[in-house]
């Protein structure tokens, strides 16, 4: 069982892991914050084109009134222009990007058929505060010529999200989870506060760039730490409800954006809500899978009195009684000299390493599928399921609240009948999900609801538990590593998502249609991936390698003369 004894000597989750565990995981929430907190940052409002003079009058079909503000939450420019008259006697037609002077005109009515003379509106716009008060697309008027700078925002942030999530996952396996923890989270505080300060786009897109390469950075790396310190009998529990806490910074994204209308205090609260976390992460410590693989034995062995004496128990474990049998009496010689480092040149792992054998690399290319499959169709369903009509931080808060239910099933199922036969089932019942939403009458408006909302719920178990499972499937040695890469095959299933979203313009149905085939293809290959349900966590490639392998197709070993006379055979 190697380090995994420490949680039957020391518990699984008692005081001191559960500590841990609710500490780190609370600054999960602000990943979700940060995630999505570009819904109300970027919102454009409706708005109309204005003009430098005084407006007395205006007309809007059969509706009459003084004010322009009065009309745009009604406004729709598909309908017709707004019409006003000036107090110099001026009339205006105005729509969103331009504006009409009427020439000559007889009397204030609607309806014209005189000569117009038509300019573009450049930085003079009047929007509806109604919902939003203040976001950057009224601060810096991105509309008309510039309405593309909002919509890079959302993929620019993804796209350091991807980046963040390879980076940092290689480095918590070189310098170490809390350091890792410690660095992302300052950063996170620094940036998000930093986001509101500048009053510039391009620096706005910068910064949030680089708080999606940090906010990624944590998010891959806490699923890591937390599951390298809790025992096979929580680790389901506590890997999912990491996901949990993401989805509670959604909803305080949400309560958020409903009390703050003005982008930049919005912004601001919404990097404090976690700010607690710095006080205390300098104190977290190193996990004992990462300190024994780097040969830092008297340091795991302080780590397991300081376990034991917190949950309150005798430690009578030693860190000699951790290591694997063959290295034992080599290593054992070197607990006096640990702090010198290990004996023996560490080798350079690299993502190439998630491919080093034929069976890793069909792991690999099965468990990144999923990944993808399973951002995709996360993003694809919630893009459906929030255009419910009513009011939009109600269904955002919604879009949170329904994965909650998707965890707690997916806890269940995966610590009774396994990973591979949750997951499986889960992205086969989303294609199943997707294709009866192509058959469903539209006109059947519950229906269809229901439908995309089992459709997200299937999707989300499958979603939650990869992060525990590719976890799992991997060695310490490049576990980081495994779940980083899948992170960045997440990210491009979400950056992919809106295009996905767009094909509705050629097929109304052609989103589900792409995100039912994948999830069918890919959860019927989830079937061949190896059961980790009650396995110990491996630590070397080879151990890795072996999950799954029957115990009976094992060689049995060969003494010197033996293995002479096969070299022989096969050179001959």
């Amino acid at each position: 069982m190697t380090v995994e004894r420490i949680f039957d000597e020391l518990g699984h989750f008692k005081r001191f892991q559960a500590c841990l565990y609710f500490g780190a995981v609370f600054q999960s929430v602000s990943c979700g914050i940060h995630y999505l907190a570009s819904v109300f940052l970027v919102e454009t409002p409706n708005f109309v084109c204005s003009i430098p003079d005084n407006i007395t009058d205006v007309l809007y079909g059969n509706l009459t009134g003084s004010s322009l503000e009065n009309f745009l939450p009604a406004f729709q420019p598909q309908a017709g222009p707004l019409v006003v008259r000036t107090a110099g006697g001026e009339q205006w037609e105005l729509s969103r990007c331009h504006r009409a002077l009427r020439i000559d005109p007889t009397d204030f009515s609607y309806e014209f058929d005189g000569n117009k003379s038509v300019t573009a509106c450049i930085g003079n716009f009047v929007y509806d505060h109604t919902e939003v008060y203040q976001s950057i697309v009224t601060d810096w008027d991105l509309v008309c010529g510039k309405q593309w700078l909002p919509k890079l925002c959302q993929p620019t942030f993804m796209l350091g999200v991807l980046i963040g999530a390879v980076v940092f996952g290689a480095l918590a396996d070189r310098v170490g989870r809390v350091k890792i923890m410690m660095f992302t989270s300052l950063s996170q505080f620094l940036l998000g506060v930093s986001v509101a300060l500048f009053g510039n786009y391009y620096i706005f897109v910068v910064l949030r760039f680089f708080l999606a390469m940090v906010s990624s950075g944590y998010l891959v790396v806490v699923f890591v730490y937390v599951t390298e310190f809790t025992g096979i009998k929580v680790r389901t529990w506590t890997s999912m409800h990491v996901h949990a806490v993401f989805a509670l910074g959604i909803m305080v994204v949400a309560l958020t954006g409903y009390l703050v209308r003005v982008w930049w205090i919005y912004q601001i609260i919404l990097s404090l809500c976690t700010s607690p976390f710095l006080l205390y992460c300098w104190k977290f410590p190193e996990t004992p899978f990462y300190l024994m693989a780097k040969g830092r034995y008297k340091e795991t062995q302080a780590l397991l009195d300081t376990m034991a004496r917190f949950n309150g128990l005798k430690n009578n474990l030693r860190v000699e009684e951790l290591l694997e049998p063959e290295e034992s009496q080599t290593e054992k010689a070197m607990l006096g000299e640990a702090e010198k480092g290990p004996a023996h040149p560490e080798k350079k792992l690299s993502i190439l390493d998630l491919f080093g054998s034929w069976r890793i690399a069909g792991r690999t290319c099965t468990v990144l599928s999923i990944w993808f499959v399973g951002s995709l169709g996360y993003y694809v369903f919630s893009l459906g399921s929030v255009n419910l009509g009513g009011n939009k931080y109600t269904n955002l808060f919604l879009v949170g609240l329904v994965e909650l239910p998707s965890y707690l099933v997916g806890c269940f199922a995966m610590d009774r009948i396994g990973r591979k036969k949750t997951c499986a089932p889960a992205l086969l019942l989303a294609a199943v999900t997707c294709m009866l939403i192509i058959v469903v009458p539209s006109d059947i408006e519950a229906l269809a609801i229901a439908l995309s909302m089992l459709g997200k719920f299937s999707i989300a178990i499958a979603f939650g538990l990869i992060y525990l499972y590719t976890c799992e499937l991997y060695p310490t040695t490049i576990r980081s590593l495994a779940v980083g890469t899948g992170s960045m095959m997440c990210r491009v299933g979400s950056v992919v998502a809106p295009f996905c979203v767009y094909l509705a313009d050629v097929w109304v149905y052609l989103p589900q249609l792409i995100v039912g085939i994948l999830a069918f293809i890919i959860g019927m290959l989830t079937l061949l991936l190896p059961e980790t349900l009650g396995k110990p966590l491996t630590t070397t490639l080879e151990e890795a390698e072996a999950l799954g392998s029957k115990p009976g197709k094992k060689k049995p070993a060969m003494g010197n003369e033996d293995a002479k006379n096969e070299f022989e055979l096969n050179q001959g």
